[in-house]
């Protein structure tokens, strides 16, 4: 099929980058628009951005003009890395010109007629699209993907919920500082070091979660009934997000019930053919000292989650490690399997 013309918004930004690398060569996208702040708009987009990633820029994007952050793109379907506060009312500016928006900023995620996504996890909650076209007045639509350590959480206790139904997660994290952005948190304060406060994270690695595993109930979400505490540290780890999880059960279970549920996974149907769809979207691992962010974050082209040290735990009923990379399937690369959704679904034409 012809290609789908796609746009980045905040595309130079570090985020954004990674949208432009995963999107060469894509088999049913290509980057026809880039836009990004004022400072930026005019320039080629290989002047304007510092580019940060190890391979080099695209070819077909280094040319591109840097246009401003409103409609008018030469495009249908945009993915947004824009900061929250101006993604907030940019994203909804372009639903609202008939854009399909695949955002991965915070500020709609929790918005009862925006479905939040993983399309292994609940694919069927884009029947909110409905609901948001009704009430909101537009034509385009607006879909949200979850914070980077909420979405390697979620896939994580998918599988059990289905299993064995989840009471209580506990969790502590350790996040790279690729999360916060570039240049993020300076050298001296990281390096040698542990912060133990990422602002806003722990509320939203509490709340997503029991949003994208919740029912779909009429016009929208019955969060999930379990509760979740998280603790979450940033780390001196280039890329790779790690969390020690215990979880409590509705039901008893084995280790070896556990392990299987995992290693099982495969999530949706719908999620099976998509172009970004790992072959597992969770690879359990037998080693005594794995998952690990330098050996294990790139799995599966980095949209596996890496699960490890799967054992009892005497508080809850298990504990287990589990691995993400933050800046694929915590950010880009999960926008662009929901978007690949979206078109699967009939949302966005071919």
């Amino acid at each position: 099929m012809a290609k789908i013309p796609v746009g980045v918004l905040g595309a130079t930004g570090t985020v954004g980058q990674r949208f432009i690398q995963l999107l060469a060569d894509h088999p049913w996208f290509e980057v026809k628009a880039v836009a990004a702040s004022d400072r930026s708009i005019g320039q080629r987009y290989a002047e304007a951005c510092h580019w940060l990633l190890p391979t080099p820029i695209p070819v077909g994007v280094r040319d591109l003009l840097v246009q401003p952050i409103e409609p008018g793109l030469d495009c249908r379907l945009l993915f947004s890395a824009l900061p929250s506060d101006v993604g907030g009312p940019a994203e909804e500016a372009f639903a609202r010109a008939g854009y399909a928006v695949c955002s991965n900023a915070s500020a709609h995620r929790m918005d009862g007629d925006v479905p939040l996504l993983i399309p292994e996890v609940n694919a069927g909650h884009t029947a909110l699209i409905e609901t948001q076209r009704r009430e909101r007045g537009w034509e385009g639509l607006l879909v949200a993907s979850a914070n980077c350590t909420g979405t390697q959480l979620t896939l994580g206790l998918k599988p059990l919920q289905e299993a064995f139904g989840l009471r209580q997660v506990l969790l502590v994290s350790m996040q790279a500082v690729s999360g916060a952005g570039y240049p993020g948190v300076p050298s001296l304060d990281i390096l040698g070091n542990v912060v133990p406060y990422i602002g806003g994270e722990e509320d939203k690695v509490e709340a997503e979660p029991r949003k994208m595993l919740g029912a779909l109930q009429g016009d929208g979400i019955a969060a999930a009934p379990f509760t979740v505490s998280a603790h979450c540290n940033r780390v001196p780890v280039r890329d790779g997000h790690t969390l020690c999880v215990s979880v409590a059960l509705e039901r008893e279970a084995s280790v070896d019930e556990i392990v299987a549920a995992l290693a099982d996974f495969r999530g949706s149907p719908e999620a099976a053919g998509l172009p970004s769809s790992p072959a597992a979207p969770i690879v359990v691992c037998q080693e005594p000292d794995r998952p690990q962010p330098i050996r294990d974050r790139d799995t599966d082209g980095g949209m596996a989650v890496v699960v490890g040290r799967v054992r009892a735990c005497p508080v809850f009923d298990v504990k287990f490690v589990l691995l993400g990379h933050n800046t694929v399937r915590g950010a880009a690369g999960g926008s662009i399997h929901n978007a690949e959704l979206l078109v699967a679904q009939g949302w966005v034409e071919r």
